[in-house]
């Protein structure tokens, strides 16, 4: 069997009509699928070299500072994420490797050469990263990294490191022999059933209802969430197809991929969750193709920022443990789970790369259902109770519940006017947008009590935008004539 070539390094075989083909990547499609250039040649040897011309043409020439023989790791560093790095990751994965590379290793380790950086070097500084390596945030936070963070640098410099190796700008890789942090994984958070109840009724008094159903309903990712449209929702399958995410980029909110190939899925909605949708878009005042869109920016999506928020609200009204969105996701797994969901079928729904991920990340569930099939099993075969239970009494009688009262703000929300009552006898209604020119005009409409005026407000918001809009249209033909 022949001897595996390095990643990088391109691949060689014998073809059928006896001579030798080379490959070599150059780069990746937008589907992920690698792009790659080959050469041919009657003998081993001769492939390889033209294998080695091709790498060296596609690579281009080195920068000046790397043709010497005398690199320094800081050099290496910028050229290695530059060329080989930057034009394969994400933008928000280029944030990472930016910091990591430019505020934490070329500060510290860039001055030493390439040759000369040890294993210690490397073990010293992540000690120090993990004491004093924090740049912002410090009363946050603490002074130190986390351990997580400090992997990641490490992850980051191997990768470097492993390709100058490869590159013969270096003997051996001294990331290979560090300690690092241990891993501990994330100890995700999930809603009790009865928080979850009082969180969606505080919710639906916030006016953000739809908006945590479906995340609870489906697992979706913030992004993929917000970056849903209306063309995305088939009303009459149920069907929901994740294609996009929404992020924040360079303080721009842009659409893109989602985070993997399996993140790009089509979910299928319980009815009573699609005929609250159905029920919602009828209600929106002015439509729009975004699912959930900004109340401030005309077909704009609503932002990331701004739901995170809204959720920390909600869940200090309604007297919930203090999650993060994400958990929202968790919530929505552990249930599944909990309720006959298989691994491999929740895989799919909340577009996990493959199963052993959710394995990982949901252990503690599987586990505690096992535990509960294997008490029900004993139960069964022995006729008895099980070991540690206490002996049934007969029905256990229910406990009163308290019935939760959501907290009703006096603050209306931006864009839906204003309602005061004047005397007995008498409500006004008050709506104050800023027209095209500049100049904000409030008008009013009265009514003998605040259900009529809430529907006349309503109803004049909607005349109002459409005047508006007209006035847009009006002045924009005059600026561009046909």
């Amino acid at each position: 069997m022949g001897k595996r070539r390095k990643s990088g390094q391109g691949s060689i075989h014998l073809r059928k009509d006896g001579r030798w083909e080379g490959r070599y990547v150059i780069g990746y499609d937008g589907k992920g699928l690698p792009k790659t250039k080959n050469v041919l040649a009657k003998t081993k040897e001769a492939c390889l070299e033209k294998l080695e011309q091709l790498k060296a043409a596609c690579e281009g020439p080195r920068p000046k500072g790397l043709q010497t023989g005398h690199v320094t790791f800081g050099a290496w560093l910028d050229h290695w994420y530059q060329s080989c790095c930057k034009p394969r990751l994400r933008p928000t994965t280029q944030k990472t490797y930016e910091n990591a590379i430019y505020q934490h290793l070329i500060p510290a380790l860039g001055q030493i050469p390439l040759e000369k950086l040890s294993t210690s070097d490397l073990q010293r500084h992540y000690a120090t990263l993990q004491e004093s390596g924090r740049l912002c945030r410090v009363d946050q936070y603490g002074p130190g990294l986390s351990d997580r963070t400090v992997r990641g640098i490490h992850a980051i410099c191997r990768a470097a490191l492993a390709k100058a190796e490869q590159e013969r700008m270096c003997t051996g890789n001294p990331a290979l022999g560090c300690r690092l942090p241990p891993k501990r994984g994330r100890e995700s958070r999930v809603l009790a059933p009865e928080e979850i109840q009082r969180f969606l009724t505080q919710a639906r008094e916030d006016g953000c209802y739809e908006l945590f159903l479906l995340d609870l309903a489906t697992g979706l990712r913030r992004g993929e969430l917000l970056a849903l449209q209306w063309e995305d929702l088939n009303f009459r399958t149920g069907a929901l197809q994740i294609s996009k995410q929404l992020q924040r980029i360079d303080g721009k909110l842009t659409l893109s991929e989602p985070k993997t190939k399996a993140a790009v899925r089509t979910i299928l909605l319980p009815r009573p969750v699609l005929k609250v949708l159905e029920q919602y878009r009828e209600r929106i005042l002015m439509p729009s193709s975004w699912i959930f869109p900004s109340p401030v920016k005309e077909d704009a999506p609503l932002d990331p920022a701004s739901v995170r928020k809204r959720l920390k609200v909600v869940l200090e009204r309604a007297r919930c443990s203090r999650v993060r969105f994400h958990d929202l996701r968790h919530t929505f797994s552990t249930l599944a789970l909990e309720h006959g969901m298989d691994v491999k079928t929740l895989s799919t729904v909340i577009g996990h790369t493959s199963s052993a991920t959710t394995l990982d990340i949901y252990a503690h569930v599987t586990d505690e259902m096992r535990s509960a099939a294997a008490r029900k099993i004993d139960r069964e075969i022995g006729r008895g109770q099980a070991a540690g239970e206490a002996p049934s009494s007969g029905p256990r009688e229910a406990l009163p519940k308290e019935k939760f009262q959501p907290y009703r703000g006096t603050r209306r929300k931006p864009g839906t006017g204003c309602i005061s009552q004047i005397n007995d006898r008498l409500w006004e209604g008050r709506y104050s947008p800023v027209w095209p020119d500049g100049v904000k005009r409030p008008r009013n409409v009265y009514a003998h009590d605040r259900e009529t005026c809430e529907q006349r407000l309503a109803e004049l918001i909607v005349q109002t935008k459409a005047e508006i809009a007209a006035e847009k249209a009006r002045r924009a033909g005059e600026r561009h004539p046909a």
